[in-house]
Parts: C-alpha cells; structure tokens; sequence
C-alpha cells in the first residue's frame, strides 16, 4: 500500500514538473501561430490591392477576354477575398506554396533552393558585426567623452545614415571596378559553378567539405563586399547599442566595489561588466541577425546574390505573388524563430528570468 501511495506521488511529481513546460510550449506555439497568421493576413491583402495583374503575367495582355477570364477563375480570383485568404492559409499549413509564375516550379522547391544564400550572407555579416561591433562599444563606453568615443559614435551614426543602394554601389566602383582587389557579383566565377556538390548550399561550407580551397577562396572574395556592407549596418547597430548597456554598468557600484578591491581593470571591463550585458546583448544581437536575413534585399539586388531578397524582388515585380507570399511566411517564421532563441538564451543566461 506504502508503495503504490509512494508511486503515485513520484506520478505526481513527474506531471507537476512537465506541467509548467507543457503550458510554455502552449503559449509560444499559440503565439507563433497569431504571429504568422496576422503576416499571412496581411501580405495576402496588400498582394491582392496592388496595382499588378497576376493574370496578364500569365496569359500575356494579347490574350482574349475569354482566356483572360478562364485564367482568372482558375486563380481563384473570383472568389470572396477572405475566402482567397483561407484557402491560401489552407495551402501554407499542408506545406503548399503554389507555384512560381517565373520559374513555373514550386515555390517551395525555390525557397530551399535560394534561403541558404541569404543565410550565409546575413551570417557571415553578423559574425564580422558582432566581432567588430562588441569591442568597439566596450572601448567607447570605457574612454567616455575621448576622441576614440567620439569616432566610434561618428562611425555608428553614418552606418545608420548612409542608404545601403549607395555605399554598395560605391564599394564595387571602388574595390571590383578601380582596384580589382575583390570579385565582381554573384557568389561565384562561372568556371566554379557546380564544380562541387551541394549538401549545404551554402558554398563556403560546401567547399570546405570538398576540399576544394579554389572554390573557396574564390567564394569568399565575393562574398566579402556585400557581407562586409551588412556587417557594416549591424555593427552601427551592435556597438551603438553595446556602448549604452556598459555605460549603464560601469556606474553600478559592484564596478567600484572590484576596483577598490584591486582587480585589473581588464577583469572589471571585460569580465565583470561585460559578464552582466552578455543577457540583453544576446536579444541586440539575434535582432540584429533577423534584420539582416529579412533586409539585405537591396544588397543582394546590387550585388546580384541569389537569395530570398533577391527572389522576393523579382517576383514582386513581375507580379508573381505565390512567390511573394511565399518567401514572406518564410522570412517572418525566421524572424519569430530568432526572438524565441534569443528569449531561450535569455533564460539560459539569466536564472532570475526563468
């Protein structure tokens, strides 16, 4: 009887301690779900006011009315808007896109297809922004009021005000046109092309895995111009941001009490004060990270780099919206991806938010 009362309690104890996960679970699925259907919802409506017929994209304006017509229905196109909505919400949940008017593939297929290109770039930008952008604004924040605060502050503040269409242009004028120290657009030569296979699609990686340091190299050398221009946006972002949190810091009186305990003031800068930002500059850093996978669509337009912004734009001009929508869900559920990482690392990093 002792035994199966003792059983009973360790059940109990087992659910009480799966219960609180089970209910996080609840509230994020809830909340993601919320999140892409209201995106869905209205990308869907601002595709179907635009001043672009779907419909010529497809039959040509020579068509007669009677084609023009026959298209229309089989688009759907006659139907109720928030009856279009559903049956395109229905689509998304089964994993069905629709297909691309350009490509005449699924748009599905495309998006795997161009997602790792944009994610490589954004990636490679964030980790030269990080890496630069973290030490700058600790360095500013720690010569407060010097010329090195100054020039890190004039820096961020043109990264924030030049437009992205300019300093790119300027950049392959520059490095491409009159040095010649960097490749021109797109990720790779045409000798290179398809000389190794794809498991990642993402051809620094792909190459590594090869063993194939030509392709490599030649990779990088285009990628390192537009990388550099992103990385560029995030460390305004990041050192700007990094310089407030530490100012914040090295007023606090822990920083006092350690250098009146004689702590090197590398220890107190970089262990201890940095040790305390490391919870908000986790969340700086994956927005930062989310913004240059949802916004390098002019970089990737300059520079002719064949990733979803790139994708995007071409098929919002030629009218081709299941590509258009398509690539939104897809950036939206990276974008909602990244805050609940960066919310999860919150809590690692910090027991008082778990």
């Amino acid at each position: 009887m002792a035994l199966t009362t003792d059983q009973e309690q360790r059940k109990r104890r087992r659910k009480s301690s799966f219960s609180p996960w089970i209910m996080g679970f609840g509230r994020v699925a809830f909340t993601v779900a919320i999140t892409m259907i209201g995106l869905l919802f209205i990308t869907f409506i601002i595709g179907r006011v635009m001043p672009i017929d779907p419909v010529l994209s497809i039959v040509g304006e020579s068509a007669s009315k009677s084609t023009y017509d026959e298209a229309y229905r089989q688009l759907g196109l006659d139907k109720p808007i928030i009856v279009q909505f559903f049956i395109f919400l229905w689509d998304v949940v089964r994993g069905d896109f629709g297909e691309s008017l350009l490509t005449a593939r699924p748009v599905l297929d495309d998006l795997i297809r161009v997602f790792p290109a944009t994610l490589e770039l954004a990636t490679v930008g964030t980790i030269i922004g990080v890496g630069l952008g973290v030490p700058l604004g600790v360095i500013a924040a720690v010569k407060q009021g010097t010329w090195i605060d100054h020039i890190a502050r004039v820096v961020a503040l043109i990264g924030y005000s030049m437009p992205v269409f300019w300093i790119g242009l300027i950049g392959l004028l520059v490095f491409y046109g009159k040095l010649g120290w960097i490749s021109g657009p797109g990720r790779l030569d045409i000798f290179y092309v398809d000389i190794i296979p794809t498991v990642t699609g993402m051809i620094l990686i792909d190459s590594l895995l090869a063993g194939d340091t030509s392709v490599f190299w030649n990779a990088v050398s285009h990628i390192i111009l537009p990388a550099g221009l992103l990385a560029y946006y995030s460390l305004a972002y990041i050192s700007r941001m990094t310089r407030s949190f530490m100012l914040e810091q090295l007023d606090q009186e822990y920083i006092t009490t350690a250098r009146v305990k004689g702590l090197s003031e590398h220890a107190v800068v970089w262990r201890h004060a940095l040790g305390n930002v490391k919870v908000p500059l986790i969340t700086v850093i994956a927005l930062s990270y989310a913004g240059l996978l949802e916004g390098s669509v002019l970089t990737e337009t300059i520079f002719s780099w064949p990733g979803i912004g790139l994708y995007i734009t071409t098929a919002l001009l030629s009218a081709d919206m299941n590509a258009v929508l398509g690539g939104t869900v897809v950036v939206g559920l990276v974008f909602v991806c990244l805050n609940i990482f960066s919310d999860l690392l919150y809590k690692f990093f910090d027991p008082r938010a778990k």
